[in-house]
């Protein structure tokens, strides 16, 4: 496996790093392709019905900000949720130029099944890993994640 002649090859740890964060990506396109997590919303509403479960009803952009995307992509997003009767859009009583979206019960009922479908998928792969790893990777990702946060979506 690529993996243990990395290991062997004594590459510096940026190496390892940048290659296992190809792999990564990689890994989770195979798994995108081969795993039937989205059976009832796709991979982008559902990461935008994820962030309207944490931050709760907000505008879009906010949604945008958060997930990284430009405002119109994230609003041709929960138009198609709208759509899919999976989200609602209101206008804010207090600032008219702005819509709020929130999510209906349907697609909370959706995002709950994909979660769990890939939350039951992920504690497979790491049912043999200690409780101290998987708060380490935990850690890691959330870090990883805000580093590239910092770097590219931090104004």
């Amino acid at each position: 496996m690529i993996s243990e002649r990395i290991d062997q090859a004594g590459w510096d740890p940026m190496d390892v790093v940048e290659f296992q964060t190809a792999m990564l990506v990689r890994n989770l396109e195979l798994i995108r392709r081969r795993a039937d997590f989205y059976l009832e919303v796709d991979r982008a509403g559902y990461l935008l019905l994820r962030a309207l479960d944490v931050l709760g009803p907000t505008d879009i952009a906010t949604l945008a900000a958060e997930l990284g995307l430009d405002a119109s992509t994230a609003a041709r997003q929960v138009a198609a949720m709208a759509k899919a009767g999976f989200a609602t859009r209101a206008t804010d009583p207090d600032d008219r130029r702005r819509t709020v979206v929130t999510p209906t019960a349907e697609g909370r009922d959706a995002m709950e099944a994909v979660r769990r479908r890939r939350r039951i998928g992920t504690a497979e792969m790491l049912a043999d890993w200690s409780e101290d790893d998987r708060h380490a990777i935990a850690g890691m990702f959330a870090r990883y994640n805000q580093a590239i946060t910092d770097r590219y979506l931090s104004p």
